[in-house]
């Protein structure tokens, strides 16, 4: 499994090109796309399709080569495999067969945007594509709108005020959108700002449009109680209070989970 750069030819592995310069065999989301880029990584391995739409005929020939004892790379047209993209079939597929799946680090738009991001919350879900289908994406967003941690989505150029404007009727216009563009690219741009403004900052200039995003919104904001609970417990640790009696304390006054407020006060700690 080769990660491959999202956009900076230089973001490719030291340890990426020594696997692709030694196996006989590249598995390619796209091998229109993958040849050039394997050219000039100066390798010259033969290329097999492996795609959504063939993944498992693809699989079967790929454990034809490992049966054959050969090595296969699986490449996707940019970033880790199976990752909003295709593989996760084909894997589990040799893994069934015996084959031993070997998974190396790389770039992941996701966690290149969250890295830059600032997040307040160090947990995040991420979600990827959302349906293209307006009610199908209203439907998906409303069940993920209560959760408290962020939410991190991949984007097309084509889809993206359209999905904008669905996050902004589903969510709180207060909620902090994060639209990260391009990510490693010429172009590359980060943008910070309130849910509510995003579909006007984007039709304020159409480049903005262009490329492919990351969106990250921030959690939804804890309900009232929890702030409470949140509140009681910052005062009784600034009174010195340990921390398993300040959150033992914080749930016998204001009701709010003492494992959550535990947790709270640890990360609290740690930061």
């Amino acid at each position: 499994m080769v990660p491959t750069p999202i956009g900076h030819l230089g973001d490719i592995t030291q340890r990426a090109l020594e696997i692709l310069r030694q196996v006989p065999w590249v598995a390619a989301e796209d091998t229109r796309h993958s040849g050039p880029l394997l050219r000039q990584l100066g390798c010259t391995a033969r290329l097999l399709a492996a795609h959504q739409h063939n993944e498992e005929a693809a699989a079967q020939r790929i454990v034809g080569k490992l049966t054959a004892g050969d090595s296969v790379a699986l490449v996707v047209d940019a970033g880790t495999p199976c990752v909003s993209d295709p593989g996760a079939r084909l894997v589990a597929r040799v893994r069934a067969a015996g084959f031993r799946v070997v998974p190396l680090p790389g770039p992941c738009a996701a966690v290149v945007a969250v890295s830059a991001a600032g997040l307040n919350d160090t947990r995040f879900l991420f979600h990827g594509f959302l349906p293209t289908k307006s009610g199908q994406r209203t439907e998906t967003l409303r069940e993920l709108a209560a959760l408290p941690y962020s939410l991190v989505f991949y984007e097309a150029p084509h889809r993206i005020v359209d999905t904008v404007a669905a996050l902004a009727e589903v969510f709180e216009p207060s909620r902090t959108l994060i639209l990260a563009r391009e990510l490693t690219k010429l172009f590359e741009h980060i943008h910070s700002g309130p849910l509510g403004d995003a579909s006007a900052w984007l039709s304020a200039d159409p480049n903005r449009q262009r490329g492919e995003f990351v969106l990250i919104v921030d959690g939804a904001p804890a309900p009232e109680d929890d702030r409470t609970g949140e509140r009681v417990l910052r005062l009784l640790l600034d009174d010195g209070l340990p921390v398993s009696q300040a959150a033992r304390l914080a749930h016998a006054i204001t009701g709010v989970s003492k494992n959550t407020l535990y947790r709270l006060a640890l990360e609290w700690r740690q930061t």
